[in-house]
C-alpha cells in the first residue's frame, strides 16, 4: 500500500500532510488513535470549552447527516481530542475500533493523516479519503474536517469532523462542516460582542479622563478614538508595556475583567470633552441575573457570593434608584405575607457583604449599577433591539417567586420577543432564536425561515427545530 501512495501522485495537501506524519514519526502500522482524556476529564473539558454552549446548534445543523446516514460528527478542541461524538449505533460500533470517540486524539503527530489533523494543521476545510490515510486501519474511513477559530483570540480552538466508513464523501460534506465551522464562529462572535457590551458599560466610567480599555486576549474595547476599538494589541499582564497603534507605550493596570492601559505622564490619549458625563467615580456593583440560576455580584471586580434572596433585593434596589421604604420592598418580595422585620434581617446580612453600600430610610443602593437586565431595558428604550436581544440570556431570576420580580421578569421576556419579532431583523431574530424561551417560539422559526437566505448555514437549523416543534 505504501508502494501505491510513492507511485500515484497525491493532492498536494496529502503530500503536505504525510510528509508532516512522517516527520512526527507516524507510520502505517498505527492501529488507533491513543487515549488522552478519561471520562471525568473528557467532562471537564467540555464544560470549559467555549463551544459547549453551542453545542445543541451544531448538532441540528448537522443532525440529518449525522443521525440519518451512515456518518458519524465529532468536534475536538485545537490539539484534536475528540469531545463530543454523535452518529447511528452500527457506525459508532465502528468508530470505537479505532478510537473515533470522546477522550481519544485525532492530531497529525499522533494517528497522521486525517480529516481532524490535517484541517488543524493546515488552518482550512480538509478532507481525506480513504487510502489518502498514513494508517491502514483507516483505508476505510473517509473525513471531513474544518477548524474553528475563536474570534476573541484569533487562536484556532476546535475541529467539526464528518467521517464515514467509505471510500469517498460526497463533496456537499466538505462544505457543510466549513458552513457549519463558520456557523459556529458567528455564535462566537456574538458572545464575544455580548461580553464587550457588559465590560464598556461596567469599566467605561473607569478610565478617569485618559487611557485605553482593554479585553484579557488584548483586543481594544474602548478609547478616545474610536477607530482603535477592535484593533489587537498583545496580551496584557499587570505592569507590562504595550505599544499602541500610534505607536506610543502605555503600561496595563488590572481593572476587573480588562485591562487600563495608561499613557505615559503629559501624553493623555483624550479626555472627557466640554458636554460630556463625568464618570461615576463611587464604587460599581455589577449585576448577572438574567438566565441563571446563580445569579451573581461584583464589586469593582471582585466576586461577592448571592443569595437568591439577596440577588431579588438588590434586583429591586437596581429597579428603584430613590430608594424603598421596608413596607414598600416587603410587599414586592412577599406580596400580602411579608412583614419589614423580615426584610430588615435580610438587609442586615446584605450589609455584612456590601458594607455602607446599602443605605437605610429608605433602603437605596449608595453605589453605580451595572445590570444586565436594566441595559437590557435601556438598550429596547433606545431601539437597539439587536444589541438588546444580544444581551439578553434569559429570564431575569427564573427560580424568584417575588411578586415584583415576577412582574419584570415577564414584562421584559414579552419585551424582547416582540421586538426581535417585530423589528430585529435576521440576526436578531436567530439570537432571540437560541434563548431558552426562543428554542421553542415557533412564531420566531417561521419567521426566520421566512426572512434567512437559502444558502444560509442556519436554514438548516430553522428548518429542523421547526419540524421537531410542530411534531411535537
Amino acid at each position: 500500500m505504501v508502494v501505491q501512495k510513492q507511485a500515484v501522485a497525491a493532492r498536494p495537501p496529502i503530500a503536505e500532510s504525510w510528509r508532516r506524519s512522517r516527520d512526527a514519526g507516524v507510520g502505517a502500522e498505527v492501529a488507533a488513535a491513543p487515549l488522552v482524556f478519561d471520562r471525568d476529564t473528557v467532562a471537564d473539558a467540555r464544560g470549559a470549552h467555549p463551544l459547549d454552549p453551542h453545542l445543541p446548534l451544531l448538532r441540528d445543523l448537522l443532525r440529518h447527516v449525522a443521525d440519518e446516514t451512515e456518518h458519524l460528527m465529532v468536534i475536538t478542541d485545537e490539539a484534536g481530542r475528540a469531545l463530543w461524538t454523535q452518529g447511528p449505533p452500527a457506525v459508532r460500533r465502528e468508530a470505537e475500533r479505532i478510537g473515533l470517540m470522546e477522550g481519544f486524539c485525532w492530531s497529525e503527530a499522533a494517528v497522521g493523516t486525517n480529516g481532524i489533523g490535517t484541517a488543524l494543521a493546515t488552518g482550512r476545510a480538509e478532507y481525506v479519503y480513504a487510502t489518502e490515510h498514513v494508517a491502514h486501519v483507516l483505508h476505510r474511513w473517509s473525513c471531513a474536517g474544518a477548524p474553528i477559530t475563536d474570534p476573541d483570540t484569533g487562536r484556532v480552538i476546535g475541529c467539526i469532523d464528518v467521517s464515514a466508513t467509505v471510500a469517498a464523501l460526497h463533496p456537499a460534506t466538505v462544505a457543510l462542516v466549513a458552513a457549519a465551522a463558520r456557523l459556529a464562529e458567528s455564535r462566537l462572535e456574538v458572545d464575544m460582542r455580548r461580553r464587550d457590551e457588559r465590560l464598556r458599560e461596567r469599566f467605561l466610567g473607569q478610565l478617569r479622563g485618559a487611557g485605553v480599555l482593554v479585553t484579557a486576549s488584548g483586543r481594544i474595547l474602548a478609547a478616545a478614538r474610536e477607530d482603535w476599538r477592535g484593533v489587537r494589541l498583545a496580551v496584557p499582564s499587570e505592569g507590562r508595556a504595550l505599544t499602541l497603534p500610534d505607536g506610543r507605550v502605555a503600561l496595563a493596570e488590572p481593572l476587573g475583567e480588562v485591562y487600563l492601559l495608561r499613557p505615559p505622564s503629559g501624553t493623555a490619549l483624550g479626555g472627557h470633552a466640554a458636554g460630556r458625563p463625568v464618570p461615576d467615580r463611587r464604587p460599581l456593583l455589577t449585576l448577572a441575573l438574567l438566565g441563571t440560576d446563580q445569579p451573581s455580584a461584583r464589586l469593582d471586580g471582585v466576586r461577592v457570593p448571592l443569595t437568591l434572596r439577596h440577588a431579588e433585593i438588590l434586583a429591586l434596589l437596581a429597579l428603584h434608584p430613590e430608594g424603598l421604604s421596608g413596607d414598600r420592598l416587603s410587599w414586592h418580595l412577599y406580596g400580602d405575607d411579608g412583614s419589614p422585620v423580615t426584610v430588615r434581617a435580610e438587609i442586615h446580612r446584605l450589609r455584612a457583604q456590601l458594607g455602607g453600600l446599602v443605605r437605610a430610610k429608605p433602603y437605596r443602593l449608595d453605589c453605580a449599577i451595572d445590570a444586565d437586565f436594566l441595559t437590557v431595558r435601556r438598550l429596547l428604550d433606545e431601539g437597539d433591539v439587536a444589541a438588546a436581544v444580544r444581551l439578553y440570556d434569559g429570564e431575569l431570576l427564573p427560580r424568584s417567586d417575588a411578586p415584583a420580580v415576577r412582574a419584570e421578569r415577564d414584562e421584559l421576556a414579552v419585551r424582547i420577543r416582540r421586538s426581535a419579532l417585530d423589528r430585529g431583523g435576521a440576526d436578531a431574530l436567530w439570537t432571540y432564536a437560541q434563548t431558552e424561551q426562543g428554542r421553542a417560539d415557533l412564531e420566531a422559526l417561521e419567521r426566520l425561515r421566512d426572512v434567512l437566505p437559502q444558502d444560509d448555514p442556519r436554514l438548516a437549523a430553522v428548518t429542523t427545530r421547526r419540524a421537531r416543534l410542530l411534531d411535537d
